[in-house]
């Protein structure tokens, strides 16, 4: 059975029974046992029209599982027992899953369950070893997901910004377990965008394609950090960021810039460098400028002080990290390389141990260790 045309199909058919009148935690309940049937079915018995079948299926389970609810038998089922004539509005229903999925009255790590479950086809075990629970942990959690949204009715339309949100909180997992969460977001985002013109999915999509683009060249062969600056762009997708590029370019003459297609662009300009020497940091300031200008974000202000660094010298990005909260994550380690850049190694090697004490993966914590032994042997030497 082809489980990504699987995958493709979950949430499609899943929309298809909310809009004829199933709540959505029964849907899901019921698409699920339709892909039960198919796997032990479709290998033997191939469908002609396989979107069809699992919506047949899943109906006649919502159906089943509707009739033998005995608290539910002495109410008006306030479904219809046969479909409604024409054909289905596909991109629609998809469209309202991801809004649903990603409702503000959930929160972001159930988001994120409910959607690769629900929009994602994922099964409740791919997802638990990616976030590396327990599978009855990750049960709950998407249980109580489903009950939270179990009776949220869409007479507007959803946040978009939201969906985007949750979308990129995947991206940002990256690989665990046998899912591959960074391709899994890429996919799913790839779906959002093919179902509107919205300039910032198109902005997300490119974000991720142009990180997606270096992933090969950001780990040493021994699974050791390595930094930009020091990566072999030999390794890098070259295909990836040309497709990143182009939907960026599309999105941007669109203008109507929002934060997704200002971190394009500043990754664009990385990727656009044939080395780290060429980069331009001037121009990646005035896109910092413009992100700072949209979000405001601590975290967009502490990337800014480093491209400032490395614009206008390391005095220069000093003085814009001193204006930060020195408890932000990384603040440490971007203080400890513009100390270094500005010839104060012992300062340097202090802050990237205290860094290295607060670094939140095994990975980078292991790098800054690297980095104060490197600055406290030269200083011995």
């Amino acid at each position: 059975m082809d489980e990504s045309l699987v995958r493709t199909l979950a949430p499609t058919v899943i929309g298809i029974l909310v809009r004829r009148g199933a709540d959505f935690a029964a849907a899901e309940d019921a698409v699920q046992d339709a892909l039960l049937e198919a796997v032990r079915v479709w290998p033997v018995d191939p469908p002609r029209d396989p979107k069809g079948w699992l919506v047949a299926v899943a109906w006649r389970k919502f159906l089943d599982a509707v009739r033998a609810d005995n608290s539910r038998r002495d109410r008006e089922i306030r479904v219809e027992i046969e479909p409604p004539p024409g054909p289905s509005e596909v991109e629609d229903d998809t469209l309202r899953l991801y809004f649903l999925c990603a409702h503000p009255s959930l929160t972001p790590g159930s988001a994120v369950a409910l959607t690769l479950r629900a929009v994602g086809g994922l099964t409740t075990r791919q997802i638990a070893q990616a976030y590396l629970v327990p599978e009855a942990t990750m049960a709950q959690r998407i249980s109580r997901a489903k009950r939270t949204v179990a009776d949220v009715r869409f007479d507007q339309p959803g946040d978009v910004a939201t969906v985007l949100r949750v979308l990129y909180l995947v991206f940002n997992e990256g690989y665990s377990g046998d899912v591959d969460l960074a391709a899994e977001a890429i996919r799913l985002t790839r779906q959002l965008a093919r179902m509107t013109k919205h300039e910032e999915v198109a902005g997300l999509l490119a974000l991720m394609l142009l990180h997606h683009a270096r992933r090969a060249a950001r780990t040493g062969p021994d699974g050791s950090l390595v930094p930009l600056a020091e990566q072999d762009r030999g390794r890098w997708n070259t295909r990836l960021i040309a497709e990143g590029v182009d939907i960026l370019q599309a999105a941007l003459a669109r203008d109507r810039l929002g934060e997704f297609q200002a971190q394009a662009a500043i990754a664009a300009l990385h990727a656009d460098a044939r080395t780290a020497e060429e980069t331009d940091w001037v121009q990646i300031v005035e896109w910092y400028d413009e992100l700072v200008r949209l979000t405001d974000s601590p975290v967009a202000r502490l990337n800014r002080a480093v491209a400032v660094g490395e614009a206008d010298g390391p005095r220069a990005g000093l003085a814009a990290l001193a204006r930060l909260d020195p408890a932000l994550p990384r603040y440490a380690a971007v203080a400890a390389y513009l100390h270094e850049r500005d010839g104060d190694p012992v300062t340097a090697a202090r802050l990237y141990a205290e860094a290295a004490n607060s670094a939140h993966s095994l990975p980078e914590r292991d790098h800054l260790t690297r980095q104060a032994a490197r600055l406290n042997t030269r200083l011995r030497g």
